[in-house]
């Protein structure tokens, strides 16, 4: 598993966090991962739609849903977003799991 740091905590990045992390109701998550799940959803519209994904564009789109992120949480995962790219992000998201 990979540490990915942000300004207020370190997460632990494996498949299986992930998984675990999707088995969750929302309503269950904590304020960040809240926070991160929205970002993720308006970065991959704004890449959807080839649009640019800027902290201004993101934000509004979380707004327009009736949500809102603490304010660094659009300008971190667009610098991310700028530093690796859409396309490698979403790679990484898409992998298979091993055989057996």
């Amino acid at each position: 598993p990979e540490r990915v740091s942000t300004p207020s905590r370190q997460i632990l990045s494996s498949p299986r966090s992930i998984a675990t992390m999707a088995s969750v109701p929302a309503s269950d998550l904590s304020k960040e991962q809240k926070d991160e799940l929205l970002c993720t959803y308006a970065a991959l519209i704004l890449h959807d739609d080839g649009a640019d994904i800027t902290p201004e564009a993101m934000n509004s789109l979380i707004k327009a849903s009736g949500c809102s992120v603490e304010a660094y949480w659009p300008t971190i995962m667009t610098k991310m977003i700028k530093n690796l790219g859409m396309e490698a992000l979403i790679k990484m998201g898409s992998g298979g799991g091993g055989g057996g």
